[in-house]
């Protein structure tokens, strides 16, 4: 997930719309997502932008590498490292 951060004006829209907006969602000046793993990629975020500001990516590059370490961490396998 991307943000534009010269179109994002910082509305909440995204944080609004989002189930897990509390968690993912931290609005300043501009949007910023975080914690993706509680991201269920509905993209609503991106479709209520009215900016059109997000940019949902999916497969990026390290994203299976970050779904390995997310499921390993949370069997207790290994430390998130944060």
């Amino acid at each position: 997930m991307l943000v534009d951060k010269d179109k994002c004006t910082g509305c909440g829209e995204c944080k609004d719309i989002c189930p897990k907006g509390q968690k993912i969602w931290k609005i300043n000046k501009t949007a910023h997502a975080d914690n993706l793993e509680y991201c269920h990629v509905c993209t609503l975020c991106a479709s209520k932008c009215p900016e059109g500001a997000i940019t949902i990516e999916r497969n990026a590059p390290n994203e299976e590498k970050e779904i390995k370490r997310l499921k390993k961490a949370k069997s207790g396998k290994s430390k998130l490292g944060i």
